[in-house]
Formats: structure tokens, C-alpha cells, sequence
């Protein structure tokens, strides 16, 4: 293990005691856990994808038998006909 010094103004160095004691840390390894926190989020980071990569996802499903567009108000307008006959 190496050590690292940063400097810290009186105010970081009196909250980082204050919010170490609350969790029963000394200063020193409360400031470890956050940094190693934030490695660790930093190494997890996925990359933002676009709802746009979703764009002609399940396309196949408006094709009929033959290969063509199925027109999607026709088909809920099937539906709805359908609705009025069933049993």
C-alpha cells in the first residue's frame, strides 16, 4: 500500500471528519472508501445508448406472408371489428 497526500481547505478536512465519525471511519478511511467508490462507478460506466438504436426493432412483425407492409390502423381497425362478434 502507498500513500497519497492531498491538500484539503479546513472546511473539507472538518466535514470529512464529521461525516467519517458518523459512520464510526477515521478520516483516512472514510476518504478511501469514496475514492475507491468512485473508481469503481468510474470503471462500471456503460456507455449511453440512443432510443434511437431501437429504431426497426421488430419490424418483421407488420410484414405479411408475402413480405409487405401491413398497415397498422387497418390492423387495429380488424381488431376492433373482431371485438363486436366474439362471443
Amino acid at each position: 500500500m502507498s500513500i497519497l497526500e492531498i491538500e484539503l481547505t479546513r472546511e473539507m478536512q472538518q466535514q470529512l471528519q464529521e461525516r467519517a465519525a458518523r459512520r464510526g471511519q477515521s478520516a483516512s478511511a472514510y476518504a478511501q472508501s469514496l475514492l475507491l467508490k468512485d473508481l469503481e462507478q468510474q470503471g462500471n460506466d456503460q456507455p449511453k445508448h440512443s432510443i434511437m438504436e431501437l429504431e426497426g426493432l421488430g419490424a418483421e412483425i407488420w410484414k405479411d406472408e408475402h413480405g409487405d407492409l401491413i398497415d397498422a390502423q387497418e390492423y387495429v381497425n380488424e381488431l376492433r371489428r373482431e371485438w363486436d362478434h366474439r362471443p
